[in-house]
C-alpha cells in the first residue's frame, strides 16, 4: 500500500465508519439479535422462522470487512471510486427501513423496503459489471457482502409487502386468494434463487443462498396452513437445487483453472 493511498477519499471513508456503526449498526442491534422484535410483528402467511433474521449478523460483519478494506488500494479502488457515495445512502436508507418496520409502519416501511432494494441494486450492478473480483479480498468484503444483501433485500421486499397488505395470520384464516398470493410470492423468491443461479456461468452462489434460507425459514414456521406448509417446502427444494447448481459451476470451473477474475463472463444478468 502507498503510503498516501489511505487518504485518498478520506472524507468518504470517514463516512463511510459513521454510517457503519451509527446506521447499519442500529439494523443489527434492531433486528439481528435474538429479542422480542420477532414475535410482536405482524404475523403473516410469509412470515419466516425468526432465525432468518439472523443473516444481517453475517452481512453486518462482512461489511465491517469492507469498511477496513477501503483503506486498501483494492478497496478503495471499489469502494470509494466505484461505489462512492452510495454506501452512505444505503446505510441511511436501511436504517429508516429497520426502524419504521420495527415500530410496526408497514406500508411506509414498504416504501423504504423498494428504496434500500434499488439502492442495493444499483451498487450490486456496479460491482458485478465494472469490478470483478481481483484478489480473495475482493471476493469476501465487496463480492460476498453485497451479493448476500441483494438476495436479502429481494426476500425484505417480499415479506414487507405481505405485513403492509397480507392478512394477519393469527386473526384470519388463509383463504383462497391469500393462498394464491403466498403461492406466487414463493414463485418468485424461487425463480429469483433460479435466475441468480444462471446468471453466470458459476451463478451467484450467496444470493442463491439468502434466498433458499428464507424459504426453509418460511417453511419451518408456516405451519396453519397446510398449503402454505407444503408449498413452501417444495420452493425451498428447488431453491436448494439451485444453490447446488451454483456451488458445483463454481467447483468445475475452479478445478479446471477456468475462473479469470476479471472475466468478461462475470457480468451478472440480473440487475
Amino acid at each position: 500500500m502507498a503510503d498516501a493511498s489511505w487518504k485518498d477519499g478520506i472524507l468518504l471513508k470517514i463516512v463511510n465508519i459513521i454510517v457503519y456503526f451509527l446506521f447499519l449498526g442500529s439494523n443489527l442491534y434492531t433486528i439481528a439479535a435474538p429479542s422480542s422484535i420477532y414475535y410482536t410483528g405482524k404475523e403473516t402467511y410469509l412470515t419466516p422462522a425468526p432465525w432468518a433474521f439472523l443473516i444481517w449478523s453475517l452481512i453486518h460483519v462482512l461489511l465491517l470487512g469492507t469498511i477496513i478494506y477501503q483503506f486498501f488500494p483494492g478497496g478503495k479502488h471499489v469502494v470509494i471510486d466505484g461505489i462512492s457515495w452510495r454506501f452512505p445512502l444505503l446505510a441511511v436508507l436501511n436504517a429508516i427501513y429497520v426502524n419504521l418496520w420495527a415500530s410496526h409502519h408497514y406500508i411506509i416501511a414498504f416504501v423504504f423496503a423498494l428504496f434500500v432494494s434499488s439502492a442495493v441494486t444499483h451498487i450490486y450492478y456496479i460491482v458485478k459489471k465494472h469490478h470483478s473480483p481481483q484478489s480473495l479480498p475482493d471476493e469476501l468484503f465487496i463480492h460476498l457482502p453485497f451479493s448476500l444483501y441483494h438476495g436479502w433485500t429481494t426476500v425484505l421486499v417480499v415479506l414487507t409487502a405481505f405485513e403492509a397488505f397480507g392478512v394477519n395470520a393469527i386473526t384470519h384464516g388463509a383463504g383462497i386468494w391469500t393462498k394464491v398470493f403466498v403461492f406466487l410470492a414463493l414463485f418468485f423468491l424461487e425463480g429469483t434463487a433460479a435466475t441468480y443461479a444462471f446468471s453466470t456461468p458459476e451463478g451467484d452462489l450467496p444470493a442463491s443462498i439468502a434466498i433458499a434460507w428464507s424459504l426453509w425459514a418460511i417453511f419451518a414456521h408456516q405451519r396453519s396452513s397446510g398449503f402454505i406448509h407444503w408449498s413452501s417446502l417444495v420452493f425451498a427444494i428447488l431453491a436448494l437445487v439451485w444453490v447446488f447448481k451454483g456451488a458445483f459451476g463454481l467447483f468445475t470451473r475452479a478445478r479446471s483453472g477456468r475462473i479469470a477474475l476479471n472475466d468478461e463472463e462475470r457480468a451478472p444478468l440480473v440487475g
